[in-house]
C-alpha cells in the first residue's frame, strides 16, 4: 500500500473532464484540492465548481496538476462497440447497424472519441488518468504511441459490491491499490446478479448514465493514492 507519511502534501488544481455526477470532484475536494469539473451537460448536483464546456476548448491548457477524465465518449472506442464499426479485417461493411443509425453516423462519434481521448492525453498537464474501457484495434491504431496499457479495476476492490470492470490509462500516476477488497459472491445467485445489475440495465435513456456513474469507493481511492504531491511520488 502507499505511505502517505512518506510524501508531502499540498492542494492541487485538479481537472475531472467529462464528469457530471460530481462524484470525483466532490472526494478530490474532501481533501483540500481546488478543483473543477467540465462537462457538456451541466452538474447533476448544481455545483459552482462545473464548468459547462468542451474539454478541448482550452480549458486543458489552464495550469492543473493532474487531469482525471472520468467518461469520455467511449461506446465506439470500447471493444464491445467493435461490430457497428466494422465487419471481418478493419473498415469493412458493418455486418448490422443499431436501428435508425448510419455507418456515417457511428464512425463521425468514433473520429469524436478519438479527438477528445487524444486531445486530454497529450495535454500540458504532468499527471492524467483516462477512464476508459479496454479499446478495439480501430481505436487502438489511432492511439498515442505512448499510450500504456490501461490498468483494470473493479468497484469491488473499493467496497463497492459490484461488477464493472474499469480502465484506467496513466501518466504520472500510480495503478490504484486496492482499498477494501470484498469477497465475490457464488456466479449464477441473487447476490452476483445484483452486483451484475450495470451489465443488466435495461435499455433506455439513462442506461448511459447508469452505466458511466463513477463509484464512490473508487473515487474515494483516487483521490487518496493521487492526491499525494511529490516530486518523485507519481513518477
Amino acid at each position: 500500500m502507499l505511505d502517505a507519511t512518506a510524501y508531502d502534501r499540498r492542494a492541487l488544481r485538479v481537472l475531472i473532464a467529462c464528469e457530471t455526477s460530481g462524484v470525483m470532484r466532490r472526494a478530490f475536494a474532501a481533501r483540500g484540492h481546488d478543483v473543477w469539473s467540465c462537462d457538456l451537460l451541466p452538474a447533476e448536483d448544481r455545483s459552482n465548481r462545473h464548468r459547462v464546456e468542451d474539454a478541448r476548448d482550452g480549458i486543458l491548457e489552464e495550469g492543473w496538476d493532474l487531469l482525471a477524465v472520468m467518461h469520455p465518449p467511449c461506446t465506439r472506442l470500447c471493444r464491445s462497440g467493435r461490430r457497428w464499426m466494422s465487419g471481418p479485417g478493419k473498415w469493412t461493411e458493418p455486418k448490422q447497424l443499431p436501428r435508425g443509425r448510419t455507418v456515417a453516423d457511428l464512425r463521425a462519434e468514433f473520429e469524436l472519441g478519438v479527438e477528445l481521448f487524444t486531445a486530454c492525453w497529450r495535454a500540458p498537464i504532468e499527471r492524467v488518468a483516462i477512464e476508459n474501457p479496454e479499446m478495439n484495434d480501430l481505436a487502438k491504431d489511432r492511439m498515442p504511441a505512448d499510450l500504456p496499457r490501461p490498468q483494470m479495476v473493479q468497484p469491488f476492490w473499493f467496497g463497492e459490491p459490484a461488477y464493472k470492470n474499469t480502465g484506467f490509462y496513466l501518466r504520472g500516476l500510480p495503478a490504484l491499490e486496492p482499498t477494501q477488497m470484498l469477497q465475490e459472491p457464488e456466479r449464477g445467485s441473487d447476490e452476483w446478479k445484483a452486483w451484475s445489475a450495470i451489465h443488466r440495465a435495461p435499455p433506455g435513456p439513462n442506461r448511459w448514465k447508469i452505466r458511466s456513474r463513477t463509484f464512490e469507493g473508487v473515487a474515494e481511492a483516487a483521490a487518496d493514492q493521487w492526491g499525494i504531491y511529490s516530486t518523485g511520488a507519481c513518477v
